[in-house]
């Protein structure tokens, strides 16, 4: 009886092995290898946010937001943008959990917990700001409580065509545990939530495609370019100017 559990851990991780080891449509690519080196050298990019300035002007209406990490990564990736955005007058709160491994229907049910809560402190709408795989979170949050969400910002967030034109799909798969294409929650995620869905992209991501992240018309309210890296997008002075300014439009 002792190995039982052993037996059930192994044919979980050959699962996982299974799901990691799929091969990839023909309509599906990710960016191009050299962009996915590039992402490697994030950590330049605090020195580099010495060379450029940022200003930040107090916000014309100051927002509730909620920060979504994305696939991988702690909320304290987020913290430098956090940090800029209440410097603004804004006030920046977290999911609630730490490391986002996957959109599984146990993590959502606990985000969509965390959402309720930050609105019923104040009942006042939420602006949900989701980076990558968090992004997709948020547009799937604002669908189910669009009268709680004010705005949604996506941040390199694979929501459009294939769930395969990424270079983390593998990854996802592996430790999350199901296909990105069979989510565990009900939803079409092109559909564009009820709710003003703003996509902030990059031809420089070298993990999600542009085309994925910037989606179709019908898809997001709309669209804004930017030329960052994935990492990029929570790390910049560029993406942080442009997310201040979404903040402030009317």
């Amino acid at each position: 009886m002792a190995t039982l559990p052993f037996q059930e851990t192994r044919q979980e991780w050959s699962r996982r092995l299974a799901l990691a080891s799929e091969p990839c449509p023909d309509d599906a690519r990710g960016p191009r290898a050299l962009l996915l080196l590039r992402e490697f050298l994030w950590p330049l990019e605090p020195v580099k946010r010495r060379f450029s300035s940022l200003e930040v002007t107090p916000a014309r209406s100051p927002k509730r937001i909620m920060l979504l990490p994305g696939f991988g990564a702690h909320p304290v990736r987020m913290r430098w943008m956090a940090k800029q955005l209440e410097k603004a007058g804004h006030t920046a709160k977290s999911w609630g959990m730490g490391v986002n491994l996957g959109a599984t229907a146990d993590r959502f049910a606990k985000t969509e917990e965390r959402l309720l809560d930050l609105y019923q402190r104040r009942g006042e709408q939420i602006v949900l700001i989701g980076w990558s795989l968090g992004g997709v979170m948020a547009r799937e949050l604002a669908k189910r409580h669009p009268d709680k969400i004010e705005k949604v910002v996506t941040l390199g967030s694979p929501f459009s065509g294939s769930p395969r034109a990424n270079n983390g799909w593998r990854a996802y798969q592996a430790i999350a545990g199901h296909r990105v294409d069979e989510p565990e929650i009900d939803t079409v995620l092109s559909e564009k939530p009820p709710v003003e869905t703003v996509a902030m992209w990059s031809p420089r991501d070298g993990v999600v495609h542009p085309r994925s992240a910037c989606g179709r018309a019908g898809e997001r309210d709309r669209a804004i370019a930017l030329r960052c890296s994935h990492m990029g997008f929570v790390l910049t002075n560029e993406a942080v100017a442009a997310l201040l300014s979404e903040l402030d439009r009317a």
